[in-house]
């Protein structure tokens, strides 16, 4: 009788354990009258600031520093002696560079013009930068210097800070960080993007919560937009389907 009531009462326990909700997923969006006026996200003063060692696109007269969070592994306070390297590991490594493209989760781009000492912010707003493109083939044929960045902008989710549980937004800009535009519409998530070389536009989607419960799904609209690369970067709305 002493192992039947054992084991009922594994069954049981085990029963409930598999009835327990998992945890909600981080909504990119929330609704909230009150908030509506809620300050930008704060720079979180506990992350340490580092900046990767520069990069070159070749073609370009500028030297690009990427800037963002180190990141440390078994030490909450971290130390830069060597007694120290094991009990403590840091990542000093903060972007991946491939082919004109910079990706990783970067607070910030500096830009510094060869053969001068100068260095100058991309922007002096919270950002969450994901990835940066410099467009190659358009700059070869028409001379004009373009960086595509995709980035979070806003606490879109109300939880005081930015990060990848925010919405995803489209930029442009200058080579060298100037006419810094947002092309995508507030509140609408980036799907992706693409560049039509023949006819130097940049062609890109993005997704409305319009039912507003706080998710992109099958019940939301997909806008369709387009940008002359060659003209004042007008976004322009176009209907596939």
């Amino acid at each position: 009788m002493k192992y039947t009531q054992l084991f009922l009462s594994t069954l049981v326990a085990t029963a409930l354990v598999s009835c327990k909700e998992e945890p909600a997923e981080t909504p990119k969006v929330t609704y909230d009258a009150a908030k509506v006026e809620k300050p930008a996200p704060k720079v979180d003063t506990a992350q340490i600031e580092v900046a990767d060692l520069p990069i070159h696109i070749p073609g370009t007269n500028y030297l690009i520093h990427p800037v963002g969070d180190l990141n440390i592994y078994g030490s909450s306070k971290p130390k830069y002696d060597a007694s120290s390297a094991a009990a403590t590991t840091a990542s000093f490594q903060i972007s991946n560079y491939d082919e004109g493209e910079i990706t990783g989760y970067l607070r910030n781009l500096k830009f510094q013009q060869i053969g001068t000492d100068s260095i100058v912010a991309l922007s002096d707003k919270p950002l969450l930068i994901q990835s940066v493109k410099f467009l190659k083939t358009v700059a070869e044929k028409t001379k004009q210097q373009i960086i595509v960045y995709t980035l979070a902008d806003m606490d879109t989710n109300q939880d005081g800070k930015l990060d990848v549980n925010d919405i995803k937004s489209l930029y442009l800009s200058e080579m060298g960080g100037a006419k810094l535009t947002k092309m995508s519409a507030d509140m609408q998530e980036l799907i992706d993007w693409n560049l039509i070389e023949s006819q130097n536009r940049l062609y890109f989607r993005t997704i409305e919560d319009t039912n507003k419960n706080g998710e992109f799904d099958k019940n939301d609209v997909v806008h369709y937009h387009y940008i002359d690369l060659l003209g004042d970067w007008k976004v322009l709305d176009y209907k596939p389907i």
